[in-house]
């Protein structure tokens, strides 16, 4: 099983920063999952988050969203979650689960932290839990050897970006914007003060996602972060496609755009 720690060890070797790839479990099929993420892996992402499909985002914009909803219609349980993650895990990536917390608490958190650590996970995004509320969800995870990330953002004061650092182990998710995903123009501006003013807090890596969606905007994040954040603008290639091959070449393609972008 290959972990965060050895992904982002490798990376600062290779004096770059690391690709982290997001596509839902069940999208675009149920199997159709696994080889998606898996074209991303072989075209140079380093990490590959599987989204746990919720009917009740949050923090997702249309894009996602589109996906989550066919995911949903497709089926898709936190048992096929567990299968995609242990068939993503095959390729070699380190891979993790980006979930909300609802379903964690109603599967049971114990549970659900054995079960993503015997698929072959290692370790869980979790936005919408707060490190008030975090320490069971961080003990389940320590107990069954997984990683924990929470997210930062451009609004959170100094004290709170303190509170959240401290609750993470793996990486931090600094959300380059104040609003939901999507690949933009522009990557926002406020991101590389987010990663200076979370660096100042730990030692961790600091990885930056909202709005990357070109090999251009990798690069630009590249220059202050130490990993890169796509999702949408994978999902919108597949939505795009005309059947599923098609998808997984198209997102191949701006896959390794993004892994020239993150070594530049």
């Amino acid at each position: 099983m290959t972990t965060l720690q050895t992904v982002f060890a490798k990376a600062k070797a290779d004096n770059r920063a690391a690709l982290v790839g997001y596509l839902p479990a069940g999208f675009p099929t149920k199997g159709g999952d696994v080889a998606a993420a898996a074209a991303l892996v072989e075209a140079g992402c380093d990490v590959i988050e599987i989204g746990l499909p919720y009917s009740d985002p949050l923090m997702d914009g249309p894009t996602i969203q589109d996906a989550v909803h066919r995911s949903l219609t497709n089926g898709t349980r936190i048992a096929d979650v567990m299968r995609t993650v242990e068939g993503v895990a095959a390729t070699g990536a380190a891979t993790l689960v980006m979930t909300y917390w609802n379903p964690i608490d109603k599967y049971g958190a114990d549970r659900f932290a054995r079960d993503l650590a015997n698929a072959g996970g290692v370790g869980t995004i979790t936005p919408d839990l707060t490190p008030e509320e975090s320490e069971p969800w961080r003990a389940a995870s320590e107990s069954a050897g997984i990683d924990t990330v929470f997210l930062v953002a451009p609004s959170s004061t100094e004290a709170r970006i303190k509170a959240v650092v401290d609750c993470c182990t793996g990486f931090v998710y600094a959300a380059s914007l104040m609003g939901v995903t999507g690949a933009r123009e522009t990557v926002n501006v406020a991101a590389e003060g987010l990663v200076k003013r979370t660096k100042a807090h730990t030692d961790l890596p600091v990885c930056v996602g909202l709005g990357v969606g070109t090999g251009a905007q990798a690069a630009e994040v590249a220059t202050y972060a130490d990993g890169v954040i796509v999702g949408s603008a994978f999902i919108r290639r597949i939505l795009d496609a005309p059947d599923e091959a098609a998808g997984r070449e198209s997102i191949g393609t701006l896959a390794r755009d993004m892994a020239r972008g993150v070594r530049r």
